[in-house]
């Protein structure tokens, strides 16, 4: 995360030079992919969607039993 608000920053601070603005831009999409928020999509990985679900009616109902 930090790598990522500092790609930000250099972005912001690269302004008027679009060598750098690019440079910056780049460690931006590198920070993100290694955060997950970019390259291949998790939710289409053939599991289970329970979303919209009570949780006692999916297989997490004990956990959330325990919760209580």
């Amino acid at each position: 995360m930090a790598e990522l608000m500092s790609a930000r920053r250099a972005v912001r601070d690269a302004s008027g030079d679009p060598e750098l603005v690019r440079a910056a831009r780049r460690r931006v999409d590198a920070a993100k992919t290694a955060l997950g928020e970019r390259g291949p999509v998790w939710w289409d990985d053939g599991a289970p969607d329970f979303n919209r679900k009570l949780a006692r009616n999916t297989p997490y109902a004990e956990w959330a039993a325990s919760q209580a």
